[in-house]
């Protein structure tokens, strides 16, 4: 049995913001989010280490991860001290316990089963997870003994001159044995710089304890990339960007130019579907094969896509469901809808699905065949039977029937000569 201890009790203040730190987004998913949905299909509980803005934090929590619970850190005492906050709820616990850092979106599930696998191949007690920077600057280091096996580990404003030459660092995600290495969060001290508890001294602690302590190194260090800074943000964003349209490529998914593309990681999109550029695609979705999206296109999440569908330039689409052989044209907005199969959007179609007295949202449904002229706008709930046909320019408030024709454009006037008249008063 495995539990996960996510370290987000950090106030962030380089991020300059009201927000928490880990509530901050990527595609429109907090980086907490992230870390939490690479644990859920291992550890069978998370628990989320809480301080600075703590009800925001706890708030996302439950409303997202039901395996998952808030603990508060107060006062924050450092990441020893963090960890400890468990110490009441593991109280008989016997399985291993992995930590890691809220702010790192970047690590993925297959690593974090890797790191496991290793863990437990070396008969180990306690794992730690590093990685080797070119300039390891504000990296705890990794201090080896002469025979090459972990000794400690040296946070930077600690380390001597000699060890700050070191390029491994602490990555911080642990692997620990907890009923054995539990103790350890009742003896540390905060002999250090920051008068603080680290959790990196559970290191030497165990080495004291005689127990095996063993440092798995991770080859993409990417992966363990955090984040402290907006500039930070923007760099994880465009690594996590970069490594979903290589996936997708791989996949055999066309992307006409992936420097002014961004799909996320939640979406699916099947081979042989084109993403033109400047198209931009957050939150979960799934897109089927030989579709066309874009350019100019955004997908907010909640949308999917049948095969052979094409979603025009400057589309926007919300919680939408759409069938095979559907088209949406340019400059239009579907949002909270479902859409048959063989359905055409013209040109300009809105779905108002948002009512600003009651902050109620709406459907529309568009049954098979229906065909939307343009400039049309569709005030939902509405539903529209199959094979009906809008008149372009129309506003629909009521339901239409199937194979019927709707319209609400007044009839068309000529005044004769009224140009000419003008130009002769």
């Amino acid at each position: 049995m495995i539990k996960s201890v996510i370290l987000a009790a950090g106030k962030g203040t380089r991020m300059k913001s009201q927000t928490p730190k880990v509530l901050h987004k990527i595609f429109e998913k907090p980086l907490l989010g992230y870390v939490l949905d690479n644990v859920k299909n291992i550890a069978d509980e998370s628990f989320v280490i809480v301080g600075h803005h703590a009800e925001q934090v706890t708030e996302y929590v439950e409303k997202n991860y039901s395996s998952a619970k808030t603990v508060l850190q107060s006062p924050q005492l450092g990441t020893g001290h963090a960890v400890s906050m468990v110490c009441p709820h593991l109280e008989n616990f016997d399985g291993q316990v992995i930590i890691l850092c809220g702010d790192t979106p970047l690590i993925k599930e297959e690593t974090l089963k890797d790191f496991i696998e290793y863990h437990n191949s070396q008969n180990s007690d306690l794992t730690v997870m590093s990685t080797v920077f070119e300039n390891p600057t504000n990296y705890g280091r990794i201090i080896r003994d002469t025979d090459n096996s972990l000794k400690c580990i040296v946070e930077e404003k600690d380390a001597t001159q000699e060890q700050k030459t070191v390029k491994e660092v602490n990555a911080g995600i642990y692997c620990l044995n907890w009923a054995k290495i539990k103790p350890a969060f009742s003896q540390l001290t905060s002999n250090n710089a920051q008068g603080e508890y680290y959790l990196t001294d559970i290191i030497s602690w165990g080495k004291k304890q005689g127990l095996r302590v063993n440092a798995y190194i991770l080859k993409n260090s990417d992966e363990i990339y955090g984040i402290n800074s907006r500039q930070n943000l923007a760099t994880a964003t465009k690594i996590m960007n970069d490594r979903k349209l290589s996936d997708l490529m791989a996949n055999g998914v066309t992307i006409v130019d992936p420097s002014s593309t961004w799909i996320s990681e939640d979406t699916q999109i099947g081979s042989d579907t084109t993403i033109f550029p400047a198209t931009y695609i957050e939150g979960e979705n799934i897109i089927g094969k030989n579709c066309k999206i874009g350019p100019c296109a955004h997908l907010r999440g909640g949308v999917e896509v049948a095969d052979n569908c094409k979603i025009g330039n400057f589309v926007e689409l919300k919680k939408a469901k759409i069938d095979h052989n559907t088209n949406v044209g340019h400059l239009s907005y579907i949002g909270d809808s479902e859409l048959g199969s063989n359905v055409n959007i013209g040109a300009g179609t809105i779905t108002a699905n948002y009512n600003p007295l009651t902050k109620e949202k709406s459907k529309t449904v568009l049954k098979n065949n229906v065909k939307i002229g343009s400039n049309t706008v569709l005030v939902a709930p509405v539903t529209v039977e199959e094979g009906a046909n809008i008149g372009a320019l129309s506003v629909i408030t009521k339901n239409v029937s199937a194979w019927a024709l709707a319209l609400t454009r007044s009839p068309q006037r000529i005044l004769e000569n009224w140009v000419t008249k003008s130009l002769n008063k």
